[in-house]
Formats: C-alpha cells, structure tokens, sequence
C-alpha cells in the first residue's frame, strides 16, 4: 500500500493484458442512523461498473452535453440541483430546455454500455435487526455492492479483470475508514465471498473531490435518487427507474444488482 495525502491506496501491479473496468460509487439519502426522515428512511448506494473502454465514450458524451447547454464542460451533475433547478440547471425552468436536456441525457443514459449495482438499506428495518452502528450503513452497504460486482465481472468470463473503485470524498477521516474496510474485504473476504476473490480482480480504490468532475460519480448520482424512490415506493409511478432497469445486473432473470436489506 503507498500513502496519497495521508489515505492508504492499494496499487495493483499487473502483468500482461488486462481487461480493465471502473466502479464508481454514489450514494443517496443520508448514512447516518441516529436521526431518519420519515419521508426518506433508505439510504442507497449506487454503483456504476463500466470498462475502461467505454468510459472514455461516457467522458466525451457529457462533455459534449454540458457545451450544448452551458458552453462549458465545468459543470457539475448533481441530481437534486437537476430536479430543483438550483445553480447551474436554473435555465431547465424554461420547459422546452427541461425536455431537450432530460432527452439528450437520457440517450447517454441508455445508449451506454455499463451495468448498474446498488446496495439499498431499510434503515428502520436495519436498526430493528441489528441495532444502531457506531457511524452510519456506508461499509454495509458497500460490501454488498462489491460482492455483486465481482459476480458479474466473474461472470463475464474474461481472462484477466482488473478493477478500480472511485469514491467521492466525505472527509479524511471517513475516506481512511473507508479504506481500511475495503483492505479488510480484500484479506479476509467477506461472509460469502473470499478474500482472494477481490484480490484477483484488484479492487483498488480511489478517492476523488466533487470538484475534480468525475463522470461516472456523476452518473451514478443520477441513478441513485430513482433507484431509491423505487424503494420507498414500489408501486408508484418512476419512470426514471424503469429506464435505467435494463442497465441493473441481472442474473437467473432476477435483478442481481440491487441488493435490498433488510
């Protein structure tokens, strides 16, 4: 392990050709557990596993998004800022921009060639099962996400996998906890999956600021909120979810990727 800026990073030194993807990581709702919204009790973490390849397509279409709409490939894609058109996307209060932008970003959304992982947690339910943890449901929630990604890249039946995890920073103290939980899952495995599993593939993780633009964050912030209010409200109307469904990992024909606990 070599230490970044006082962060633990694990660096994979391969060998030969590897087939490598990205597991960028967002989350919605909050993880702490002592104060729940009753008009929001999940929290949701929400991964987006994409090959290398095909992330540089991801880059370029965003970029070429946000010159259409702001001349400007600076800006930032945050979901809640989206819906309420705050800052940046208070020009999405004209409804003809609003249906423009939402179309040429839902083309993006579906024409891309990623598979979406989410771990969702029913933090009521949570704390009836397991009680109060020290901090909030993030490791919880992460080790299910990171099981279910191994899953499918094993899955894909290619030779050689190599995987880096993208983080938005929270802190350096939760970042470094953070990563000391994903070096635990790499040593020791988790309940159902060994640690030599992880190993295998890499699983290296990589902490970035929300000003450093990155856009898979960004995507998988997006996907995150319709994920979550299909949790809280099965049965109602989202048709940003059934969207991006066909994009969830999918296995035996059951929807694999979003694992929902408790």
């Amino acid at each position: 392990m070599l230490p970044i800026g006082g962060l633990y990073v694990f660096c994979v030194i391969t060998k030969g050709k590897y087939m490598r993807y990205k597991l960028l990581l967002d989350e919605s709702g909050d993880h702490g557990l002592n104060k729940i919204d009753p008009g929001f009790p999940v929290f949701v973490l929400c991964g987006v596993l994409i090959s290398n390849r095909e992330y540089r397509k991801l880059k370029v279409k965003l970029m070429s998004l946000k010159l259409k709409y702001w001349n400007s490939d600076t800006v930032i894609l945050h979901s809640r800022d989206i819906r309420k058109c705050y800052n940046e996307f208070a020009l999405l209060f004209d409804l003809g921009v609003k249906e423009r932008f939402y179309s040429d970003l839902n083309t993006i959304m579906t024409e891309l060639d990623y598979t979406v992982i989410a771990s969702a947690i029913k933090k009521e339910k949570f704390i009836q099962c397991h009680g109060k943890l020290k901090d909030d449901v993030y490791e919880v929630a992460l080790s299910f996400v990171m099981e279910r990604a191994l899953f499918c890249l094993e899955g894909k039946k290619e030779d050689k996998v190599a995987l880096e995890i993208g983080i938005e920073k929270r802190g350096q103290k939760e970042d470094r906890k953070l990563a000391t939980h994903i070096a635990a899952i790499r040593n020791n495995g988790t309940y159902y999956v060994r640690g030599n599993r992880f190993r295998n593939i890499g699983a290296e993780p990589h902490f970035f600021s929300k000003k450093e633009n990155i856009s898979g964050l960004q995507i998988a912030d997006l996907l995150a909120y319709p994920i979550a209010r299909k949790i809280i409200s099965p049965e109602s109307k989202n048709p940003a979810f059934e969207l991006i469904k066909p994009k969830i990992y999918q296995k035996d024909g059951k929807l694999h990727g979003l694992k929902i606990f408790p």
